[in-house]
């Protein structure tokens, strides 16, 4: 077990993309206005909890679990287990990893900006830019940034059986048009609009909005619009390579038989994902990312407000346009993304007003019981130790930190069950 707490200077505004603010108009579903919602107002971390989530992690499943939280200028860091199985190396917040589908802000990001430089309207129909691809044309750009367009999720039928699912497409390169035509394959869920049902062909379909109105590869877009100007230096967009740049944690897939020897996942081209799933990042650059776009610093006012017009997801999670709430037992609510890729899972939140980030990671997947355990990393680090214990749950056990009210969700094959 690592942890430790060191002191920043904090970024210059100046160091990071600023676009003019111009007032937020559009109401969201939900309502913040009850939770707290600065950085100041929230109770010291407690890093004690935190570093006993980590090590709780490793005993579930996961070979090792790292944590950062950046607030006001300071920094902690913990850590427990290993990256790698092999030299049994000691993981460590310095080590790069998949991030899964928090990639899904990162695309968001662009399109609204897109939004804010009058190349794309969120309410126009996808139709209107790429001629013939959906079969609808009753689905706008803000069904798919919301998850409400009623396509299926190819990963559902792909991942069925994780480990051979994985293994048919670890070296495949896919086009965005391939991807799209496995989701439509099969019947959509429901109507453009009428329901929130994640899907990783929504974000399939953001990645091809960014390169036809961009004229670039959306690896370019995240680099130009986001990795550089933020100074991300631990980001990247390799796909279709393999591997990991520089030092990174290795990743291991759970098998669905019990029992069965974890599958070193590192190397893959994470072609199946692309925009929705494919970046590479650390705990330091997504709170960084995120603090940005909390704060104001990627788009403009108006457009972040969109962002934040919440369709309810379960009792303590809403969805937005490539942005998730959580609201916590303590009565918090913070904003970011989780993200799940054979491997690697990840949760990465804010406060409202962006100075206080957390990003955990566990290297492994498939793992439900890791997977709601993870989510006690966000009660500790902003609810401190208000976080209130229950006596018994089903999900937690005795005793412990109230997390995920709702069975385990994946951002892989969310429609599988992998309890």
């Amino acid at each position: 077990m690592v942890s430790r707490t060191v002191r920043r200077a904090t970024a210059s505004a100046a160091a990071l993309l600023t676009l003019t603010a111009v007032p937020a108009h559009a109401a969201t579903h939900g309502s913040d206005t009850t939770r707290t919602s600065s950085a100041a107002a929230l109770p010291a971390p407690d890093m004690a909890g935190l570093r006993a989530v980590l090590r709780t992690l490793t005993t579930q499943g996961a070979p090792g679990a790292i944590a950062r939280i950046d607030d006001h200028g300071t920094v902690h860091t913990a850590a427990a287990g290993i990256d790698d199985r092999s030299t049994r190396r000691a993981i460590g917040n310095a080590d790069r990893f998949r991030i899964g589908s928090v990639t899904k802000s990162f695309s968001a990001v662009v399109l609204l900006q897109l939004v804010d430089a009058h190349k794309l309207n969120l309410d126009a129909s996808v139709d209107r830019y790429l001629p013939g691809l959906l079969p609808d044309k009753r689905i706008t750009v803000r069904h798919v940034m919301s998850h409400r367009s009623g396509l299926y999720d190819y990963t559902n039928s792909m991942f069925a059986s994780s480990v051979s699912g994985f293994e048919a497409v670890r070296d495949k390169v896919f086009t965005y048009r391939q991807l799209v035509q496995l989701s439509l394959r099969h019947a959509r869920t429901n109507s453009p609009g009428a329901a929130y049902s994640y899907s990783n062909t929504n974000f399939v379909v953001a990645g091809m909005l960014i390169e036809k109105l961009t004229g670039h590869s959306v690896a370019t877009e995240y680099r130009d619009r986001i990795i550089k100007p933020l100074k991300l230096r631990d980001t990247f967009y390799v796909h279709p390579a393999t591997k990991i740049p520089g030092r990174y944690a290795h990743g291991y897939l759970t098998p669905d038989r019990a029992g069965a020897k974890l599958v070193d996942a590192t190397d893959q081209t994470v072609s199946w994902a692309q925009s929705a799933g494919a970046v590479i990042s650390t705990t330091r650059d997504l709170n960084t990312f995120f603090s940005a776009l909390l704060g104001g610093r990627l788009t403009s006012a108006a457009q972040l407000a969109q962002m934040e017009r919440w369709t309810p997801v379960n009792s303590t999670t809403r969805y937005g346009l490539g942005l998730r709430r959580r609201d916590l037992s303590c009565g918090v609510s913070v904003y970011g993304h989780t993200g799940a890729v054979q491997g690697f899972y990840t949760y990465s939140f804010t406060s409202k007003d962006g100075r206080r980030s957390l990003t955990a990671l566990a290297n492994t997947s498939n793992n439900g019981t890791v997977l709601n355990t993870m989510a006690r990393t966000l009660e500790s680090a902003f609810c401190g130790k208000r976080t209130r214990a229950i006596q018994s749950s089903p999900l937690t056990g005795r005793g412990s930190y109230v997390t995920e009210r709702n069975v385990a969700y994946e951002d892989i094959a969310p429609g599988v069950a992998r309890d």
